[in-house]
């Protein structure tokens, strides 16, 4: 592995795209794909009475620090009697990217952009989901927005749906603004520059706390996973940081739901299919409530949202060290998300871990293909045309996208594991405090602390419980396998 010590971004790149490949899903874009890129000139315009001007709004984007592709903005102004309409602008990418090109058959066959810290593998090719179909700051762009109106105890009462050309005004990144939110920074620099935007963001804030503690009390889970993020200086690996939840990704979190919701009641109020995200009610409950009884807590026989969100807050107050664990248990225990096709005269199935009942993906078209299908959808429905698919395609691609979307989180986990395995390669011999966090017939896994990194402990011959704190000591590493060897050092 002299190559990837000597060249470290180099050498995760390569592990990422293999991983990629062995997992059925495409690295690179094909010929037939530049071939149509090159073709386009400039963003998308239409003229149709039908799309308003919102340039005005005050827009802004909330995102990653390093985030090029910007899939939505957000706005918000007060109305009479306290209340607050909240728009919500997202990119209008089939204006571009229409059904059946090279294109759109790559974003098909992928069906979501693969984000490793390495390389990224965008679902639409760079010169779209970073340019001609981000919304750019100070650029015109088209745009589906949905506007929702809050009474002031954050109760929607209202929401429409409608093409628009919209501006951001300010590229705005999580943890900035909610450092400043919080008092701990100061206003970012491009709000700054927008006069207003500091009210702005306040109002926005207040919305979304009103909107997390209502979803709270219908049962909505919290959870704090395990999402390690690798830092570069050039092409070497310098750290590992656990990425925060924080003020600014809740409020975007909240809008993105209740964004959601509107756009699924919208297709079911106009009698068409839809590609629904759900979390079906756990069918493992009963072991879940084994693992509260371990912790203390009785859950009722049947599932139930609020008491499981009840044990998690509790347990997050008792034991935040060992919270990760515990969610990533349940997680595990809960079932994964699905794409499913739900029809207007069928039941909703709903979103457990979120407590909606109406939920999809329609919010990031540039990274997600099913956020695109349902672009095709809303913008069928609000044309009054015929829909963008037939139930036969949407039923085959629920099935497809749910399949590439796992793959795409195994490749992600996969270089993630790579990257902990390059940074400690340097500091085997070393000792480090770490948590338990699996013991079974694969061996026993620890989670240390600084770096966060997983690894197994080897030769264990006396006993050890998940949850139990000890120290460990590096004794191998394997950046082309992701493997991370420790045996205990003491107790």
């Amino acid at each position: 592995m002299r190559h990837a010590l000597s060249n470290h971004r180099t050498s995760l790149a390569t592990i990422a795209s293999w991983a990629m490949f062995s997992r059925g899903l495409e690295p690179e874009f094909q010929n037939d794909v530049h071939k149509q890129v090159a073709r386009l000139s400039s963003p998308a315009m239409e003229k149709d009475s039908h799309i308003r001007d919102l340039c005005g709004l005050p827009w802004c984007s909330i995102d990653n620090d390093d985030s090029r592709d910007l899939d939505q903005l957000t706005a918000i102004e007060t109305v009479k009697h306290r209340e607050m309409r909240l728009f919500v602008a997202i990119a209008d990418v089939d204006a571009l990217v229409k059904k059946g090109t090279p294109i759109d058959s790559h974003a098909r066959h992928n069906t979501t952009s693969v984000y490793t810290s390495a390389r990224i593998f965008p679902m639409l090719p760079e010169r779209l989901c970073t340019d001609l179909t981000s919304l750019n700051p100070d650029q015109d762009r088209l745009a589906v927005v949905v506007e929702m109106l809050f009474s002031d105890d954050g109760i929607m009462t209202a929401s429409s749906i409608y093409r628009a050309i919209v501006r951001n005004k300010a590229q705005l990144a999580y943890d900035a603004v909610s450092a400043w939110i919080e008092g701990e920074g100061e206003l970012p620099e491009p709000a700054q520059r927008v006069e207003g935007m500091s009210l702005q963001l306040r109002w926005q804030d207040d919305l979304a706390q009103k909107l997390r503690v209502l979803r709270r009390m219908q049962g909505s889970l919290e959870f704090e996973t395990f999402q390690p993020r690798a830092l570069f200086q050039g092409e070497r690996i310098t750290a590992i940081r656990q990425q925060p939840q924080n003020r600014a990704r809740q409020l975007i979190e909240e809008f993105m739901i209740a964004t959601n919701g509107c756009t699924t009641r919208f297709l079911a109020d106009k009698g068409m299919a839809s590609l629904r995200r759900v979390v079906r009610s756990p069918e493992r409950w009963q072991r879940i409530v084994e693992v509260a009884h371990q912790y203390g807590t009785s859950l009722p026989r049947q599932p139930d949202g609020k008491a499981l969100e009840a044990f998690l807050a509790q347990q997050h107050r008792a034991d935040p060290l060992r919270f990760p664990d515990l969610s990533l248990v349940i997680v595990k225990l809960m079932g994964s998300g699905e794409y499913v096709v739900e029809r207007p005269e069928s039941p909703a199935i709903g979103h457990f871990g979120l407590a909606v009942r109406d939920y999809m993906h329609s919010t990031a078209p540039n990274r997600r293909f099913a956020d695109l299908i349902t672009q095709r959808l809303l913008k069928a429905a609000l044309a009054d045309a015929p829909s963008a698919y037939t139930d036969e395609e949407l039923d085959e691609l629920a099935i497809h996208c749910t399949t590439q979307e796992d793959a795409a989180q195994k490749v992600e986990r996969q270089v993630r594991k790579s990257e902990a395995a390059l940074l400690l390669h340097s500091h085997i011999g070393q000792v480090f405090a770490g948590v338990v966090t699996g013991a079974g017939d694969n061996g026993i896994w620890v989670r240390i602390f600084e770096p966060p990194a997983e690894g197994r402990i080897k030769g264990v011959t006396t006993s050890i419980h998940i949850g139990e704190q000890v120290q460990v000591k590096l004794v191998s590493t394997s950046v082309e396998r992701g493997f991370i060897d420790f045996v205990l050092a003491h107790r």
